[in-house]
């Protein structure tokens, strides 16, 4: 079974999957035309965030049975066309929950104390004591929007910082059918997430059909002072309406790893001394890649073994 690899993963990734009888190449950083031409030998393709599987890739990949996302969520992936063509899409969903998760909360605690400004203007060899004066987490209420494996980490995280945690989630029946949820939690509406919450933390997929979750509306509903933490996807934040939110002193900061589109070209927000602006390393630690890549080198190895085992 022939295997490629379009996005950076763990080298012991690479290692058990040749060791699994697998040929696996890696092509990292293969432009769109470039993975249209390659992509037609190999029975699966896996990516991360950068590499997207569009129906160009699909359509030009007659011999692929399998596509894997290492990572939360499947948006760089053409789902639709994958499934005309009898294609298994899969991803890691739990994977890097865990590194998303502390970076939500240490950027919670960035905002308090504005510890990036701070240090910047220690950089700059000044003094300014006087003017950071911070909050504390604790007996802050935080809305977290998404209780998925992510929102989960993050509320246990929350709950022992002595938080008052609330949850919204489409989906929350659902997930209450299949998880045990702390009694501490307390699930609302939309409409009281966005006004109860000190802290918003988004941990959600972006629905292109329906467009941003959070923009002009949704942040005139939110409590002023509050803050924004988005470890999502970009585009469920309108960006343009977070700008002219910072500009009118709504809110008092926001956090942002993820962008409408990346690298960025709108970019007005990060300007602001509140605004913490990372470069969507949300799951980019060394524990989170590794799990990622062993669930990865699981799902192609059984994958083979099971459904093409005749190219083993």
């Amino acid at each position: 079974m022939k295997v490629l690899v379009c996005d950076s993963v763990a080298a012991s990734a690479i290692e058990a999957m040749k060791a699994a009888g697998l040929e696996v190449d890696v092509k990292v950083g293969l432009k769109p035309e470039e993975l249209i031409e390659a992509i037609p030998p190999y029975h699966c393709a896996i990516v991360r965030s950068a590499s997207k599987i569009t129906r160009p890739v699909v359509e030009a990949g007659k011999n692929l049975k399998l596509v894997v996302r290492g990572g939360v969520g499947i948006d760089n992936i053409d789902s639709v066309a994958c499934k005309e063509k009898g294609i298994e899409v899969r991803n890691t969903p739990k994977a890097s929950s865990v590194s998303v998760a502390e970076l939500a909360i240490g950027l919670m605690f960035a905002l308090a104390r504005m510890i990036p400004h701070a240090d910047r203007t220690m950089k700059e060899g000044k003094w300014e004591k006087k003017i950071f004066m911070g909050t504390e987490l604790t007996n802050k209420t935080l809305g977290i929007v998404g209780f998925g494996n992510i929102g989960r980490e993050v509320a246990k995280r929350a709950l022992g910082l002595e938080m008052k945690v609330i949850a919204f989630d489409p989906m929350m029946d659902k997930i209450k059918e299949t998880n045990v949820l702390d009694p501490r939690i307390e699930t609302v509406s939309f409409e009281e997430i966005l006004t109860k919450s000190d802290y918003l933390t988004l941990h959600v997929p972006f629905d292109k059909a329906k467009g941003a979750l959070i923009g002009k509306n949704e942040f005139e509903k939110m409590k002023k002072g509050a803050r924004l933490i988005n470890c999502s996807r970009g585009g469920v934040v309108d960006e343009v309406a977070l700008t002219e939110t910072l500009k009118s002193g709504k809110l008092n900061g926001a956090a942002v790893d993820v962008f409408a589109k990346e690298p960025p070209e709108y970019r007005d927000f990060v300007a602001f001394d509140n605004v913490i602006a990372l470069p969507h390393v949300g799951a980019s630690t060394k524990e989170g890649q590794d799990r990622v890549g062993s669930e990865i080198v699981e799902i192609v190895a059984d994958f083979a073994k099971n459904k093409m085992p005749s190219l083993v």
